[in-house]
């Protein structure tokens, strides 16, 4: 698709430019203001066995590891209510956020006890739907995301998780048995994974219906640089003019049972906890090891590294190490992308918060989708998105998040010699060294869930 080519292009030129961070020398984030709904993201970076195409900040678990960060996370949670932030939704990402199931629920009992928390939200794998861990957490989360990502046997294995998380068959029946239990279980999957099939594809589809998720996130591979190349070296390259055909036909298979929530989320029940908490709180404030927050038209990112993380917070300070301030015409860019991800963008509210219209503040970005043919509503109060511009939407994001993944790999690049060893192994260079030369400090990326 020649749109989808010249979109892509763009956007990794314009990833290549504003993804670049600035050290953080402030003591703490900026106070909160009066009006601002924010929402509160919480990372938890431990993981039994590590995924080869995660970009995430995650290290192998350990308790001994685990417990003091648990307690630094939660002084942390501290130090933001005692600068006078509060929150009514709470997101945990990981990492693998129930781990330690114990620690995560003395996590969310103070988030409440420290704010105006309504609703929580948590990250957790298959190999967890099991009554030890999902018992606590029934009355303490209300939507509960569970990383599937393919129910083929043999991507299972290629991805390293049949091992550790059982068949697509095990799975499906782990998913079944909590049906009910949370008032939204979300299914995260991933396709375009390099060996994928269409008839793989068609099978995820019919599992995905009998699982009784009533949400499902279908996100397209996105692997940064550093990832694809380690994907090439096992499964294969990774092949974007494919993408738009599998996600037409995930469209066209899910949409008797799920209709769309977001670009890539897809929902059983209208007006649902939608999977990305940016698509509703355009401000957040992110704890923990590599969080990131967004607040007045900044991105703060936390250090990527466990042992500065826990220095800091035992010190008393911020454990922001990066950041990077956005001029107006980024913000209406992040605003005007953010929007149509969320399948609908207030014209209005575009106007009264940047002081121009949607069509003045970025021509260039609105004639580019309006000739796409990505418009379906076009009005004075808001724009909604075609098929086709719910697929651009898709292949904009993708493009997106692997910019910020690659700010990840940036920051494993500088990560001290002993945490370096944690994921790759002694002596292990890996191949980003060129990327720590550009990077101005260790900071992990945005979180998607």
């Amino acid at each position: 698709m020649l749109a989808e080519r010249i979109l892509t292009s763009v956007m990794r030129r314009e990833n290549a430019r504003n993804l670049r961070l600035q050290p953080f020398a402030k003591p703490a984030l900026p106070d909160p203001k009066p009006g601002v709904d924010y929402m509160l993201y919480v990372h938890i970076p431990f993981c039994e066995r590590l995924c080869p195409y995660c970009s995430f900040n995650r290290f192998p678990f350990s308790e001994e590891r685990a417990v003091p960060y648990f307690e630094q996370l939660r002084t942390e949670m501290r130090m933001v209510a005692e600068q006078g932030y509060d929150f009514g939704s709470m997101y945990v990402g990981g990492g693998t956020p129930t781990v330690m199931v114990d620690e995560l629920c003395k996590t969310i009992d103070l988030a409440r006890e420290l704010f105006s928390i309504q609703e929580v939200s948590s990250e957790t794998n298959p190999n967890h739907l099991i009554p030890e861990i999902v018992d606590p957490l029934v009355d303490r989360v209300q939507r509960f995301s569970v990383g599937v990502q393919s129910f083929d046997d043999g991507l299972l294995k290629e991805m390293d998780r049949y091992d550790k998380y059982g068949s697509g068959a095990e799975i499906l029946e782990r998913l079944q048995s909590i049906e009910g239990r949370f008032h939204s279980l979300n299914v995260d999957m991933i396709f375009n994974f390099p060996s994928q099939t269409p008839e793989m594809l068609l099978h995820d589809a019919e599992m995905l219906r009998a699982s009784q998720g009533n949400q499902t996130t279908f996100y397209p591979l996105m692997a940064s640089p550093v990832v694809q190349r380690q994907l090439a070296t096992t499964v294969g390259k990774v092949d974007y003019a494919r993408e738009a055909r599998y996600y037409e036909t995930l469209v066209r298979e899910l949409s008797d049972t799920y209709e769309p929530a977001s670009a890539w989320t897809f929902s059983r029940i209208a007006g649902g906890m939608i999977d990305e908490y940016i698509v509703d709180y355009e401000e957040y404030v992110g704890i923990g090891s590599g969080a990131f927050s967004y607040l007045g038209g900044a991105i703060y990112v936390n250090t990527f590294s466990l042992r500065e993380y826990g220095k800091a917070l035992n010190e008393g300070n911020s454990a922001v190490s990066a950041w990077r301030p956005f001029a107006k015409r980024e913000q209406m860019r992040y605003r005007f992308m953010m929007g149509l991800f969320g399948l609908g963008l207030d014209k209005l509210k575009f106007k009264r918060d940047f002081g121009v219209t949607v069509e003045q503040g970025l021509r260039t970005e609105n004639t580019f989708m309006r000739l796409a043919g990505a418009y379906d509503v076009d009005d004075v109060q808001h724009i909604t998105l075609t098929p086709k511009g719910r697929y651009l939407l898709v292949a904009m994001m993708r493009e997106f998040f692997i910019g910020v993944n690659s700010v990840r790999d940036q920051a494993r690049a500088v990560l001290p010699p002993e945490e370096r060893e944690l994921l790759f192994g002694a002596g292990c260079a890996m191949d980003e060294g060129h990327a720590a030369e550009e990077t101005l400090t260790a900071a992990d990326g945005m979180p998607t869930p």
